[in-house]
């Protein structure tokens, strides 16, 4: 197989055209390729002496499906490295999007024939890249191609960069929604990337408001999905859900209400409620793929938080067994894993058979919370302030006591 490997003698681009008509053409005879060829390579140089590029690049991407298959991967990024490296020779910021649209558009189709190397050439262009539009349009390109071909591992180490790539691209409300769908569609199957998944599709839904009414029908079926990651996940138990207007929506919808109602019952409400509705609604849950038993175990941790933060400082024993339902001998095995999963704060007092909360988790954190918090920071504030009052009035009265003292 020939390798690209350009030499003073003739430029890269040149090599590239030459490199991929000859592979082209090789099962056509020597007299049609050498003359296909021949075609071929005048024509590019021709589009170099004008200044064409666009036109070289068309001319250059005419073969990148049949060489996808015959070429070996190091020649692939070889060509295609030359051919991105074209949009440095565009004139201005259309014709470098124009360039970027024909090559990434060539680059995604059959996603599934090594997408690996799809992807890398992308990103490959994309750091070619000035123009902030032609830079989300490549990173959407690449997303598109590591999902389809089943190579998200290649994309995720980016996802930690899009809080400074999106400063950097100024999108509207419509691209950040696309981006954080396809984000969230992208982790969501790896079980490891839940959590960051649920945190992008959050992200999604936040972009919708109350005015938007016609874009929130849109998103649904996205509220529902959060619904349910957030009632399946074993270690996620706050959230923002019900404050948003896309979720909120689904409390008065005919065919969503209920999976409404189980995310209020699991962010506001105890065990006895999520029982009452699941013996209701068992087939809803079963259709959602959520078990019983994990439900009643989120809601146990959910319940005893609940407590943890209603009570005053001190719950009984008696109290979380008959919350939770559990058995005498379970509450302090339930309060350790309260513990473990840093929902609650707290000392067992065996002898009295209390638990002594300092801390507790919010479920969620809306204005009631931030009122509280409020007049918690207001009354710290106080007492500090009551502090510096007092050393200081204490240091004068010192100062004061040593002043007489020298006098006498």
């Amino acid at each position: 197989m020939t390798t690209v490997v350009p030499t003073s003698e003739e430029d890269p681009a040149l090599s590239v055209v030459r490199f991929t008509a000859e592979l082209s053409w090789a099962d056509a005879g020597p007299e049609v390729s050498e003359a296909q060829v021949n075609s071929l390579c005048m024509e590019a140089q021709e589009c170099m002496i004008e200044g064409r590029w666009l036109d070289l690049a068309s001319l250059m991407l005419t073969s990148a499906d049949l060489i996808f298959s015959k070429a070996s991967e190091k020649d692939l990024e070889c060509v295609f490295t030359v051919i991105c490296n074209l949009v440095k020779k565009a004139e201005n910021f259309d014709q470098v999007h124009k360039m970027a649209d024909i090559i990434s558009s060539k680059v995604t189709q059959q996603p599934n024939v090594k997408p690996a190397l799809r992807v890398k050439i992308l990103f490959n262009l994309y750091n070619l890249l000035e123009n902030p539009a032609s830079c989300f349009f490549v990173y959407m390109k690449a997303l598109s191609v590591a999902v389809s071909g089943k190579v998200t591992e290649h994309v995720i180490p980016s996802f930690k960069n899009i809080d400074s790539f999106l400063r950097e691209w100024n999108l509207g409300v419509k691209d950040q929604r696309e981006l954080f769908l396809t984000i969230s569609n992208a982790l969501k199957e790896n079980k490891s990337s839940a959590k960051d998944s649920f945190k992008f599709l959050t992200r999604y839904l936040a972009t919708f408001s109350d005015e938007d009414a016609y874009a929130l029908s849109e998103a649904k079926e996205e509220a529902v999905r959060a619904i349910v990651d957030f009632v399946k996940a074993p270690d996620m138990f706050q959230c923002d859900l019900l404050d948003m207007p896309a979720v909120a929506q689904l409390e008065k919808d005919a065919k969503h209400a209920l999976v409404y109602q189980l995310l209020k019952i699991f962010l506001t409400q105890r065990l006895d409620a999520y029982l009452d509705f699941s013996t209701a609604n068992s087939t809803l849950l079963k259709s959602y793929g959520l078990v019983h038993e994990d439900c009643i175990a989120k809601m146990r941790l959910l319940s005893l938080v609940d407590l943890a933060s209603n009570e005053s400082g001190q719950v009984p024993y008696s109290l979380i067994r008959d919350t939770l339902k559990i058995e005498g001998d379970e509450v302090e095995s339930w309060v350790v894993k309260a513990i473990t999963a840093k929902l609650i704060d707290c000392k067992i007092d065996q002898m009295n058979e209390i638990v002594i909360v300092r801390r507790g988790t919010e479920r969620v954190f809306g204005p009631h919370q931030w009122e509280i918090l409020r007049a918690k920071l207001v009354n710290w504030r106080t007492n500090i302030a009551n502090v510096i009052t007092s050393i200081q009035a204490n240091k004068i009265s010192e100062d004061s006591t040593q002043e007489g003292l020298m006098i006498r």
